[in-house]
């Protein structure tokens, strides 16, 4: 989602004139996207900013500018930190950027924008075209949450839920398309409970789907981050008869043990999660299923890491993410008793190892195989392309020739367990 509201800063920085340099000495404006998950995502900002100083202090001073849900949570306490810092804009205000520079630069004032406007935020963005042309493009339909997980702050920096008009959505999914792009993102917080209305009809995010489904060009659909509670039958139903939808869908579910999620309010527990993932087995039995896993979290015994370490080798997931628990201001969590990071450092270490072991199984079976790849780009200075499998598997691999936006066939020659390598000496599948 970062990545997407990065793109879209750019394409309203790009109407009065500023355009992207390589070079940092050249900058005339530095712009932090900032993430507030995990702690050292805060400490990263005001490093790189120390970096700008140093670089530019026998030079003008550049306009500093921090977006995101740093700049949302920390407001004036990181003008007040950090005098060199000029602007700070939350993640739903970034539509104002323009005007806010131009009045920072007019007025010679620091600035500070941290209302939840997401409504007018769209729609403002709606009538700047994207110059995003990945062939792997996002779309933002969701923001904000109303789980309130305990250990998340997410529903403090992005606000309650906001789903955006579905005709928008679409409208912005043809526009990527005709400059190129070949797969679509469906991006949220939240993603499935993706929920508008309009006088006449109840879109849902199956609705996308179907719809994006239909467009010819597109070859492949995706979308993340997914709740537990929130796949729905219809939903569900999509990976039978969508055909441009991966089977590759990434479910966290935080914890193995029922304690942890009821302590971490998650609103589901390892009997509802493993009913879901039966489910979806049944409508498509190669679907591949990945995760994220918070360990050391308060109140964690080595009973609940062992069901964590139980479920993980039950269902098998394909990839995940796995992180010790970081206490984020103003949530509930970060009031509780930490456990002992000695500890939370051995299970991650553990339940990583055994994460990486299956990981590592799952691309052992592709060896001697072939396997659809949607080309993304070459590699720099190699005769090699990238491209990524249905689930979302790397693959890099030789070729005399293809093009970005192909779906080849490539025989899969060698592995580890994060790519997968092989060369393109067959027929193509299909082109794009």
């Amino acid at each position: 989602m970062n990545e997407y509201d990065s793109n879209r800063i750019y394409d309203l920085l790009s109407t009065v004139g500023y355009s992207k340099t390589e070079e940092k000495k050249d900058a005339d404006c530095f712009l932090l996207n900032t993430c507030h998950i995990r702690e050292k995502a805060t400490e990263k900002v005001y490093d790189e900013v120390g970096r700008i100083k140093k670089d530019f202090k026998n030079l003008n001073k550049p306009l500093v500018i921090i977006a995101g849900c740093v700049a949302q949570a920390e407001s004036k306490e990181m003008l007040n930190r950090e005098p060199y810092i000029d602007m700070v804009i939350g993640p739903q205000s970034y539509h104002k950027i323009v005007d806010l520079i131009l009045i920072s630069e007019r007025k010679k004032i620091k600035i500070t924008e941290t209302e939840f406007d997401v409504i007018k935020k769209f729609d403002e963005l709606k009538n700047i075209s994207s110059k995003q042309n990945k062939i792997s493009s996002y779309i933002t339909i969701q923001e904000g949450c109303d789980k309130f997980c305990h250990f998340c702050v997410v529903p403090y920096t992005r606000g309650p839920e906001y789903s955006r008009p579905f005709d928008q959505i679409i409208l912005e999914a043809n526009s990527l398309i005709k400059n190129g792009a070949k797969e679509i993102i469906l991006l949220g917080q939240n993603v499935n409970d993706y929920n508008f209305s309009n006088n006449k009809t109840k879109y849902k995010l199956s609705s996308i789907i179907k719809e994006l489904n239909e467009i010819k060009n597109l070859k492949r659909i995706r979308f993340m981050t997914s709740h537990p509670k929130d796949m729905t039958e219809d939903l569900i139903n999509c990976y039978k008869s969508c055909d441009k939808l991966m089977p590759f869908l990434h479910l966290p579910i935080q914890s193995g043990s029922n304690k942890i999620l009821k302590l971490m309010n998650r609103k589901h527990d390892i009997k509802y999660y493993l009913t879901i993932i039966d489910k979806l087995k049944t409508i498509n039995k190669n679907i591949g299923i990945s995760s994220d896993f918070i360990l050391g979290y308060p109140g964690e015994t080595e009973s609940d890491f062992n069901d964590t370490i139980d479920l993980i080798k039950k269902i098998g997931f394909i990839n995940s993410y796995s992180f010790i628990f970081s206490p984020r201001p103003g949530t509930p969590a970060a009031l509780k008793k930490s456990n002992k990071i000695d500890v939370s450092r051995k299970r991650l270490k553990k339940l990583q190892l055994v994460l990486e072991n299956i990981q590592r199984e799952n691309n052992k079976k592709y060896m001697g195989q072939t396997c659809e790849v949607l080309v993304e780009n070459k590699l720099n200075n190699q005769e090699k392309y990238f491209g990524r499998t249905k689930y979302m598997i790397p693959v890099i691999f030789d070729a005399d020739n293809c093009k970005p936006g192909e779906l080849l066939n490539i025989k899969i020659t060698s592995f580890n367990r994060n790519n997968l390598f092989g060369s393109y000496k067959f027929n193509k599948l299909k082109v794009a």
